[in-house]
């Protein structure tokens, strides 16, 4: 398929490199331009000079960009010079108030849009081994599905637009209670003057397992983070799942309170921290 990749950082990088392994054919876009010039380089494909160059006649746009605004400027630019019934498959995540309003003037101009945020991070990214989650239409869904494959493990659609969002949202509120209780409880076996490996193979086999533990406690204990998902992007998707809980109703207290220690570690210079670094916090 002729497709577009739009946005090439940590994680659209590899997600594109993934779709010209799989065959499809590739221009890419980048704010700066370098990051373009480099993936053509080293990859191959083609990129141009404007983001309408760079996407027109395209059968799938993907973009991996920044926040709300940012795809709200895409699409003015996208929309216009797409390929007629094609679709634009948004892996940022963002509200869901933006997806909704993306997939109805997509289809005002006959394309599709397909909010459909990912998780597993960098390392997820480079292994093209991604859980991505939808929303959109059937038939754009159906149309972008096969095409995204090239760098997913799971994709599933859960619901019309903005339902990928929101699912995004649900993952961000498990991660962030699941990170402060790990936090805590590495900070309470160092302050016991238990084993902290020890103590890892006691409960890791247990109830308390999680994804988290098994690769995160060991670089809490060392005070080491550097790995992935940083506090300033946490923040940001917390803030959008806090603001939608405003609107729905929803009681997240935990979510608000792991927001605000997030806020602390930033004042500590933690912003490019990753998640676990809530595991600081507690050692000052």
């Amino acid at each position: 398929m002729k497709t577009a990749f739009v946005g090439l950082g940590v994680m659209g990088f590899p997600m594109a490199r993934h779709l010209k392994s799989a065959g499809h054919e590739v221009s890419v876009y980048n704010r700066s331009p370098e990051k373009a010039r480099r993936f053509v380089a080293e990859v191959g494909g083609s990129t141009a000079e404007t983001l309408a160059e760079a996407v027109r006649g395209c059968e799938l746009v993907a973009l991996c960009v920044g926040n709300d605004d940012d795809v709200r400027e895409c699409l003015g630019k996208i929309l216009p010079v797409i390929a007629p019934g094609g679709v634009v498959v948004d892996h940022t995540t963002t509200s869901a108030k933006i997806a909704r309003e993306a997939a109805a003037e997509a289809r005002i101009t006959g394309a599709w849009f397909v909010d459909a945020p990912v998780s597993g991070g960098q390392a997820g990214a480079e292994a093209g081994q991604l859980s991505i989650m939808c929303g959109g239409d059937e038939e754009g869904f159906a149309k972008a599905e096969p095409v995204i494959a090239a760098y997913a493990k799971a994709i599933r659609r859960i619901g019309g637009p903005g339902a990928g969002q929101l699912c995004k949202m649900v993952n961000q509120i498990c991660i962030a209670g699941v990170v402060q209780g790990l936090a805590e409880a590495v900070h309470f076996a160092k302050t016991a003057g238990i084993d902290t490996d020890l103590v890892l193979e006691a409960v890791s086999k247990g109830a308390a397992q999680s994804w988290q533990m098994e690769n995160r406690w060991k670089t809490m204990v060392q005070g080491q983070f550097e790995f992935g998902f940083a506090v300033d992007w946490m923040r940001k998707d917390l803030g959008l799942v806090l603001d939608e809980a405003r609107s729905n109703g929803a009681r997240l207290e935990v979510t608000a309170l792991v927001d605000q220690f997030y806020a602390e570690v930033q004042s500590m210079g933690g912003r490019r921290w990753d998640t676990s670094s809530l595991a600081a916090r507690l050692e000052r």
